[in-house]
């Protein structure tokens, strides 16, 4: 059960750690333009799309859930849109690697540590194997998230040519930490939106949704909070920088190309949730490690495609060392969580 949960996780990284890699390739468009797209098929199309194939009758589901579940599980969208939305500022800012790694680092260890200390839970933690041992595999985790940290403080310095900075001209460390740490506080109320969306879960297995699908219809309405935020930035952006022209091919990018780019980044982008609904379902006692998984995964996954795009290029072997030590450590710590998953569906005889 542990292990399938985990292995769910770690396609969800996966798919979360490369969705910006098409996004770097959209030319001729201001990043709201190919950030709204992507949104569009990322928080809009493909959650309707999955929910429809899997829920028997969506619109009558959608129209049971209650006024109360529904508004809090959209406002907790909301407001983790806004670090969706900088998220992305922190990518480019950073690069696919260091900006991930930051912000989800900050996010990992809020959306973890938050839930069990809102409801009482932190001081069981304190008390059994299995919460010491999840503690330390959070702990870990954020010190691999150090050291991605120092690798971007060494690589700034690396880059201080002129000529090593000409392929990497929108790298700024200070901008880029800055918005990746509030990313993270933002981003980490996704996780409270699952946990405010749990009876909408819990209403879904009652309309005959299948166990392992139940937080899809969750995902519906989480989604539509982002997307209005990211939407009401986008547009705002789009007047104030005329770029509005992007959409109907007036500008020098290439249209259908930027947005078919967009839109396989949207429905990738999407497939980290999915995953991650799944693999919640099969976390047992310990569903609150979800988040910590999740996380870790994307870090690695997103630092290897750095690596793979070249983002370190022109940097000295120890910054290169460091980075690579991160990566091995956030692993490491994913261990270490499944080891704390391990004991507590253990202890309580499951």
């Amino acid at each position: 059960m542990v292990a399938l949960g985990v292995l769910l996780h770690t396609i969800g990284g996966f798919a979360a750690g490369t969705f910006y890699v098409p996004l770097r390739k959209i030319k001729g468009w201001a990043w709201e333009s190919g950030w709204l797209v992507n949104g569009i098929f990322s928080w809009l199309i493909a959650p309707l799309v999955v929910a429809s194939m899997v829920v028997p009758n969506l619109a009558e589901l959608l129209a049971a859930i209650p006024w109360s579940a529904m508004a809090w599980t959209y406002f907790f969208g909301l407001l983790w849109g806004i670090g969706g939305l900088t998220f992305g500022l922190s990518c480019r800012y950073l690069g696919v690697s260091l900006g991930g790694s930051v912000a989800l680092g900050f996010c990992a260890f809020f959306g973890t540590i938050v839930p069990p200390i809102y409801d009482g839970e932190f001081l069981a933690l304190l008390k059994s194997a299995s919460g010491l041992v999840m503690l330390f595999g959070l702990a870990v985790c954020l010190i691999g998230i150090g050291f991605c940290g120092v690798a971007g403080m060494a690589k700034e310095r690396d880059l201080a040519t002129p000529n090593q900075q000409e392929n990497q001209h929108e790298f700024h460390f200070l901008k880029g930490v800055l918005v990746a740490l509030f990313a993270g506080l933002m981003s980490a109320c996704m996780s409270f939106a699952f946990r405010a969306g749990a009876s909408i879960a819990e209403l879904s297995t009652q309309h005959g949704v299948a166990d392992l699908w139940k937080n899809t219809p969750v995902l519906v309405v989480i989604l539509a909070g982002g997307f209005t935020t990211n939407a009401l930035w986008c547009i705002f952006l789009n007047v104030k920088n005329r770029s509005a022209g992007d959409y109907l091919g007036k500008t020098e990018g290439n249209a259908k190309r930027n947005y078919l780019l967009a839109a396989i980044a949207g429905v990738t982008w999407y497939l980290q949730f999915m995953f991650y609904g799944m693999g919640s379902t099969k976390m047992g006692r310990y569903d609150f490690s979800s988040w910590t998984l999740h996380m870790a995964f994307i870090i690695i996954f997103s630092n290897l495609w750095g690596i793979r795009l070249g983002e370190w290029e022109g940097t000295r072997a120890r910054t290169r060392q460091l980075v690579i030590t991160g990566i091995v450590v956030v692993f490491f710590s994913t261990i270490i969580v499944g080891i704390s998953n391990y004991l507590g569906t253990t202890s309580t005889g499951h």
